[in-house]
């Protein structure tokens, strides 16, 4: 097997342990479940916006480019906060970058909830909410890869150390948009209290993370070392293999919720008079949900190919654009209920992808740059519901959705070539 392929099976759900001198088994300190929390934090400040895109319309009435838009300046702001969070990560240590992270997220929240008595909060809110996610993640999934690996952790290989992130943060985004949404729905003034539970996560999730150590410790003073020869060509050959086989693949891991959460819902909704912000919170959870499912799958997969992943992920998605686009075209909430369920189980399957490439392809030293790195891409997808909204007026949206299957399948067929040219060789 390849350094490549991941795991045979799950980690076990029993308790780890080592011996001691005595004999006894000693337990293992579960140190990145203290600090996964952080990743779910960082799911929960995206998703529970998402969910109330269709209230700022209702309540605010902000028109559809404006909920677009400020769906997509999340982006914006998240690029900075990977690129800059990821090297600092690597070069200051991941509790720091984790703890700043975290203040600028429930700070982003705050001007939020200021959204009901000056829209124009909104705007720096959600470049916050960007900024302090994409922190989060390049040093949040960099510290909870080292701490569920030796020797804080018992994970058998750096995939299945690499993915528990992915899943943190799965069922960060399939909880926050429900919880946001059944909140606007029932309880008094809704775009505050909405915003309130990821306040309390935040709080829970910094305590649990302060019980963590520091997995890779700050050097302020170290003077780096130019690399030797071999060490050039290993990063070269690391660097073009991302090129090749991850970065294709790591748009479509935010495209496929991104058009389920921002996208569908408006296009379906509008028999559902009065629901369709709960309507919108079960999508932003049947969607990470379905994602969080294909896990134990996505083991699997990779134990038998290396891009087998990727690949169905990809197929996955073609597959839920088809759906959501027959869901488009009939206005049928029931049909977008099973496209988001597709689109999900891509996602799953992508991220479970790119997560487990960037722990095998990125030395220690550079492991919060390269996934720094995976998730900007990533998460330029969530661009594409504000691109779809500019395209409606040229085409309809379900030629785009159409188009978008005819994009994933296209990306299919040049990873699947790739990936079994790169089998021969090796």
């Amino acid at each position: 097997m390849s350094k490549h392929a991941a795991p045979t099976a799950a980690p076990g759900v029993s308790t780890p342990t080592t011996p001691t001198g005595s004999g006894t088994p000693a337990a293992v300190p579960r140190h990145w479940l203290s600090a996964g929390w952080v990743m779910t934090a960082s799911g929960w400040s995206a998703n529970q916006f998402s969910a109330l895109l269709g209230s700022y319309r209702s309540e605010l009435g902000l028109t559809t480019a404006v909920t677009t838009a400020l769906f997509g300046i999340y982006v914006l702001g998240l690029i900075p906060g990977l690129l800059l969070g990821g090297p600092l990560a690597d070069r200051r240590g991941r509790r720091p970058i984790v703890f700043l992270a975290l203040g600028t997220s429930a700070l982003a929240t705050c001007l939020l909830m200021t959204g009901p008595a000056s829209a124009a909060f909104l705007w720096p809110g959600r470049f916050l909410t960007g900024i302090g996610a994409g922190a989060l993640l390049a040093a949040g999934s960099a510290w909870i890869k080292e701490l569920s690996s030796p020797p804080y952790g018992t994970a058998p290989n750096p995939g299945v150390a690499a993915r528990r992130s992915g899943l943190f943060l799965s069922a960060g985004f399939a909880t926050g948009g429900l919880a946001a949404s059944l909140i606007a729905q029932w309880a008094p003034h809704p775009m505050v209290t909405a915003f309130v539970p990821h306040l309390i996560l935040s709080a829970v999730a910094a305590l649990c993370a302060a019980r963590a150590p520091e997995s890779s410790p700050a050097h302020p003073g170290k003077t780096s070392v130019a690399p030797g020869p071999g060490a050039r060509r290993e990063q070269h050959a690391s660097a073009a293999e991302f090129r090749r086989l991850v970065a294709p693949v790591a748009p479509w891991v935010f495209i496929a919720p991104a058009v389920a959460f921002a996208t569908l819902p408006g296009l379906v909704d509008a028999g559902l008079e009065g629901w369709q912000t709960v309507y919108a919170g079960v999508i932003t959870a049947v969607t990470p949900g379905a994602g969080i499912m294909v896990a134990p799958f996505a083991r699997a997969l990779a134990a038998r190919h290396r891009i087998a992943t990727g690949a169905l992920g990809l197929a996955a998605v073609a597959l839920g654009m088809l759906i959501a686009a027959l869901a488009a075209a009939q206005a049928q909430p029931v049909v977008a209920l099973i496209a988001s369920v597709v689109l999900g189980a891509g996602y799953g399957l992508c991220v479970a992808y790119g997560l487990t490439e960037v722990a095998a392809l990125a030395p220690a030293h550079r492991l919060a740059r390269l996934t720094s790195y995976f998730w900007t891409l990533a998460y330029l997808g969530f661009l594409a519901p504000y691109v779809i909204t500019l395209c409606t007026g040229v085409l309809s949206p379900p030629a785009l959705l159409i188009g978008a299957a005819v994009l994933a399948v296209s990306t299919l067929l040049v990873v699947a070539h790739r990936g079994t040219r790169q089998a021969s060789a090796d």
